[in-house]
């Protein structure tokens, strides 16, 4: 901006000042009879000095009277809002005048389109006819001798060169299947580069024959049949294959089918072969004195072309929406399905739409606008989308590290971090686009904004859109990122929260690391600050002054501290809690009488899963406690109740077999201390109460109780030993010299014995009487 710029807007506010008070100063005067407060008429224009700067206009406004000043001020005002009312009128009237010019241009093209249809076959007769009348026969027929030569000539070099490149076109061709995006790159990257090596010699060679051999007056036409006739439609096949390798599957950069490779191979030639003939007719008729105005050849050419990707688009729906779900429908989400089944037919709409696009262009006079073909490229670009998309699919399949670890975890953690290359990928891949759309067509945003969609908001329009992508590219790159270290943690140490048992069951399991706790509350403050900063400079970069919102969210900030002293006190506490690590993800913790598995940390509070089911919220500010159950090991002593009398030296010998066992089973990693005993603990009025323990890792010492209590009760009965039970015992008097009782003796002592069992058992249900 240059230094009158600079001054330009103070000058003008010191003008506006100065004659309003100049203005005010007459007004007070004329009111007081023979203060000079007459009105006097201008005589002379008056000229604002250049440069205008604060200077001038204070040296201007000295000179001028006040009625002079005045003159200046109303003419000045008059002029603003004249071109303000204009250029409302303006705008009003000219979208509803462009829009009809635009409608009654394109039918009128359409209407003299069809009219003209009985001129096309004039035309190319009259083209053809100058052609043959300007060669005579001898003419024509040396002129198609000599591209006859040339092509056979250009063939020939290409089968010379063929046949030296064999041996690397018989290798590609019968190598194995391609494993890798390397190997993959390597075999399409030699196979094009063969392709395009004989092209180009075919292209010199009958280019060389046809500058020697063609008359100069014949060059130029004899060298566009050439090229868009011969060298176009081989460029096309070349890359074609490359893109879809119709033979070999393993080759595709792009998911089809055999068969939809097929097509797609047949009709991106046909459309190279329609492109190529297009344009070189065009140039045939004009340099052979037919104006292409005159028979409107042109029209229906490119409606052929837009013609032809519609009926592709429509009768390979199949096959396009198979782009779009790729190898592995199930790994596509439902709206992407959804976007699949209709994007067919949304291109349809784009050709509809880039064709009316055209033709405006073409009735407004601005034809220079489609030079080279930019509609068309256009419209491959936009179409070719699933393209691209199924590319991206394709190298992230080769690019995305390999799964780490086994299980749910894992498995989450993969499909996740495809999900986010993908999302990269067709984010860089979008923005590419309409970059390379943008300046194919010389957009001009600046100017776009000041003629039609105004000068404040959408002059900056794509650059808000851009400072979003990249806001959303931070996003999904910092979300990757801590997903996959998050990741590694818990598949590194087999935690999962959604297993069918967490804890084995009774509570109690393991927990994760401490950076597996703080990495999702790191994520959720890094997104929240991601998307404040790209909010914050687009709404700066639309002009809007950001200054307001901050100091009012530092105003909202202050009363949100003072009105929620609670929720202050949580946070605060919740940081203090983190940072001695009193708790992590996945320990089993008590809080007063409250206990669980910790399920989610949250900045506020925290959820306990009990094992029972139940979930617990507990706000941070209200934990007075916390007894961790599941930090560096765990300590599990078992009572087992045996007889009196039983060998306690016998069951220590026992138990140590089992702990022997126990480490060459599948527990050597999870025990600390293996099973022992520890004589002893207690005696009751049933037996002896031994105690046996072990020391474990946490989460794992529920399902080694469970097969110690198995253990244990094999190893006993295997050595004759029974757990003491609770039993009755009747003392009988004189019992020992039961062979000398009599029957009526021993009937006595049965009922008894009968009735002391009686008493100690529950006794009967009466019957119902009825």
């Amino acid at each position: 901006m240059s230094g009158s710029r600079l001054f330009k807007a103070p000058a003008l506010l010191l003008i506006f000042i100065a004659l309003l008070f100049s203005s005010l100063a007459h007004f007070a005067s004329a009111q007081v009879p023979g203060t000079g407060g007459e009105e006097t008429e201008v005589t002379r224009e008056i000229e604002l000095p250049d440069p205008l700067t604060p200077e001038t206009v204070r040296e201007l406004v000295s000179r001028l009277s006040d009625a002079e000043v005045r003159e200046l001020l109303l003419k000045r005002l008059d002029a603003v809002a004249e071109g303000k009312l204009n250029e409302n009128a303006a705008a009003q009237e000219g979208i509803i005048d462009l829009l009809g010019g635009w409608a009654i241009g394109v039918s009128t093209a359409v209407y003299d389109a069809v009219v003209r249809v009985p001129l096309i076959g004039q035309g190319l007769s009259t083209g053809f006819g100058n052609f043959y009348n300007d060669r005579g026969f001898s003419g024509v027929l040396r002129f198609f001798a000599i591209l006859a030569g040339a092509i056979v000539a250009g063939l020939a070099t290409e089968f010379l060169i063929s046949r030296f490149t064999t041996g690397w076109r018989n290798r590609i061709q019968q190598a194995d299947e391609a494993h890798s995006l390397g190997e993959m790159l390597t075999k399409l990257g030699m196979r094009l580069l063969l392709d395009l090596i004989g092209l180009i010699a075919f292209f010199i060679v009958i280019r060389a024959v046809t500058i020697n051999l063609m008359p100069a007056s014949d060059r130029e036409l004899a060298i566009l049949f050439l090229f868009y006739l011969v060298v176009i439609p081989r460029i096309g096949v070349a890359f074609s294959r490359m893109l879809v390798a119709p033979t070999r599957p393993d080759l595709r950069l792009m998911y089809a089918t055999d068969t939809g490779a097929k097509f797609f191979h047949r009709n991106q030639v046909g459309m190279a072969m329609l492109v190529g003939f297009t344009i070189f007719i065009i140039q045939f008729q004009v340099l052979n004195g037919v104006p292409m105005g005159e028979t409107r050849l042109g029209f229906w050419l490119n409606l052929a072309i837009f013609a032809w990707f519609g009926v592709v688009s429509i009768y390979g729906r199949e096959y396009m929406s198979a782009l779009l779900t790729g190898a592995a429908p199930e790994e596509i989400t439902s709206a992407e399905a959804k976007f699949a089944r209709i994007y067919p037919w949304l291109c349809v709409v784009v050709v509809l739409v880039i064709w009316l696009f055209a033709e405006i262009l073409v009735s407004t006079g601005q034809v220079e606008l489609l030079q080279g073909g930019k509609h068309i490229v256009t419209l491959i670009l936009i179409t070719y989308a699933p393209v691209f998309d199924t590319m991206i699919r394709g190298l992230v399949r080769h690019l995305v590290p390999p799964m780490s670890g086994e299980g749910v975890v894992a498995e989450r953690a993969y499909y996740s971090t495809k999900r986010s290359y993908i999302r990269i990928g067709r984010l860089v891949v979008f923005s590419m686009v309409v970059l390379v759309i943008a300046r194919m067509w010389d957009v001009d945003f600046e100017n776009l904004a000041s003629a039609s969609l105004g000068a404040r908001f959408a002059g900056r329009f794509i650059e808000v859109l851009f400072i979003l992508a990249i806001g959303y590219l931070v996003w999904e790159v910092v979300t990757l990122l801590i997903n996959r270290k998050l990741a590694a943690e818990q598949t590194a140490e087999g935690f999962d929260l959604e297993q069918d048992e967490p804890g084995g069951g009774e509570g109690g399991g393991t927990g994760v690391s401490r950076l597996s706790t703080v990495l999702p509350m790191i994520r959720f403050t890094a997104q929240v600050a991601i998307v404040l900063m790209t909010v914050l400079i687009a709404l700066g970069n639309l002009g809007i002054d950001i200054t307001p919102l901050l100091a009012g969210a530092g105003i909202v900030g202050i009363a949100i501290g003072f009105g929620a002293q609670t929720l202050v006190r949580d946070v605060v506490s919740g940081v203090f809690f983190l940072v001695d690590d009193a708790f992590r993800v996945g320990e089993y913790i008590e809080i007063s009488d409250t206990v669980g598995t910790v399920e989610k940390i949250s900045l506020r509070s925290l959820q306990l899963r009990h094992h029972n089911g139940p979930i617990h919220t507990i706000p941070y500010g209200e934990i007075p406690k916390v007894t961790n159950n599941s930090r560096d090991w765990v300590i599990m002593k078992l009572k087992f109740t045996v007889p009196f009398g039983t060998d306690v030296g016998k069951i220590k010998k026992l138990f140590k077999q089992i702990g022997a066992d126990m480490l060459e089973a599948d527990y050597a990693e999870d025990l600390i201390q293996t099973f022992k005993s520890q004589g002893v603990y207690d005696v009751d009025d049933v037996g002896m109460v031994i105690r046996g323990k072990f020391m474990a890792k946490p989460g794992t010492q529920w399902i080694i109780r469970k097969d110690v209590y198995q253990r244990v009760q094999r190893k006993l009965e295997e050595n004759g030993i029974e757990f003491a039970r609770r039993e009755v015992r009747v003392q009988i008097p004189g019992i020992d010299n039961a062979a000398d009782l009599n029957d009526d003796q021993r009937a006595a002592i049965g009922a008894a014995a009968g009735q002391a069992v009686g008493d100690q058992a529950p006794a009967a249900p009466k019957p119902d009487t009825p």
